[in-house]
């Protein structure tokens, strides 16, 4: 079960007939990373993949194939790093992901994905004008003019998610983001000459740990999926829900919606059952997906009494939980 209603950013995909080396080259001219996902049209069923890391200012290859289809189609969303909503660039196309990597071939005219670790995205549609290459780009409003401007104001935003003190998000130089980059480096032991890819990684690395879009996500820190739920308090009336599967590496985002509460309460679990993270904080669970209002009495209900661990959120839109075999992973304090 994962959450579906993703906020969709009101901002264009735009193609670009130039040609490429690459077969389908995706361009990020915003100031987000991002992670997108390509699919084409193969008859009846479409076959989707992802998720390609763009990072502001660069083009990487999501089709590494010669063009054939009729009919080729792109999603991309912004890094979990970043503050604030998640947004999104897509279209009218409801195709299936996967929160990780992934390469699924599903029934165009599908009403649902058919696996519960899969679940629908809005796709744009790409006009290839049946050329064999194409290169297209990601922009935001307003646009930058070139590469170079996305990647500065990129680096910019990721300084102020990761909590520098910075100012407008755009490509002029000033001394604020030279004295955030130069105390980031100096934190991270890097060479005052490393490359803004570099600086990137390590940015978003930074970043993930410490923000959160608006809502409550769950990324997975092991080598192995896990199995989520969580237990919420809603005007004083408490709910659990569950199972999201989470794929190695991947994340989900279970909440949507602006925090409102001052905790959340968390259960992740092997595919085996074997509980990784855990707690004193007593709710009803089953081993199917479930809803369930109130956490009493859930033996007499026919339901599994499971302990919960406690995140805490007040005051917070949004928070990342990071979960791994060694339990629930806290944020690193500055």
């Amino acid at each position: 079960m994962i959450a579906k209603n993703l906020i969709l950013a009101s901002l264009a995909v735009c193609a670009s007939a130039t040609a490429a080396q690459a077969q389908l080259k995706l361009c990020n001219r915003t100031s987000y990373v991002l992670y997108a996902a390509s699919g084409y049209a193969q008859g009846v069923n479409a076959a989707t993949q992802g998720w390609t890391r763009i990072v502001p200012g660069t083009c990487q290859t999501a089709i590494k194939e010669r063009l054939s289809a009729h009919g080729y189609f792109v999603y991309a969303r912004t890094s979990l790093g970043h503050a604030g909503q998640m947004r999104a660039w897509g279209g009218g196309q409801k195709l299936c992901v996967k929160d990780a990597d992934f390469a699924l071939t599903t029934p165009l005219a599908s009403a649902r994905c058919p696996a519960d670790d899969t679940f629908d995205r809005p796709f744009a549609g790409v006009d290839t004008h049946r050329a064999k290459s194409w290169a297209m780009t990601f922009d935001e409003t307003p646009a930058f003019a070139s590469m170079k401007e996305a990647q500065a104001a990129g680096l910019k935003r990721l300084l102020k998610d990761e909590g520098a003190k910075i100012g407008a998000i755009d490509a002029k130089p000033d001394k604020a983001t030279d004295a955030a980059l130069a105390a980031f480096r100096k934190r991270m032991n890097m060479a005052a000459n490393a490359s803004a890819s570099d600086l990137f990684d390590a940015l978003e690395t930074e970043a993930l740990k410490t923000t959160a879009p608006a809502g409550y996500a769950v990324c997975d820190d092991s080598d192995k999926p896990v199995w989520v739920a969580l237990g919420e308090d809603k005007g004083g009336k408490f709910f659990s829900r569950g199972w999201w599967k989470i794929a190695a590496g991947g994340c989900a985002k279970a909440i949507t919606e602006p925090l409102a509460a001052d905790r959340i309460w968390i259960l992740a679990q092997t595919p085996g059952g074997v509980p990784i993270v855990y707690g004193p904080n007593k709710f009803c669970t089953t081993n199917i997906e479930f809803e369930i209002q109130g956490r009493e009495n859930c033996a007499k209900r026919g339901l599994v009494e499971s302990g919960f661990a406690e995140t805490k959120v007040k005051g917070l839109l949004g928070f990342t939980a990071h979960v791994s075999d060694k339990g629930l992973l806290l944020p690193a304090k500055k």
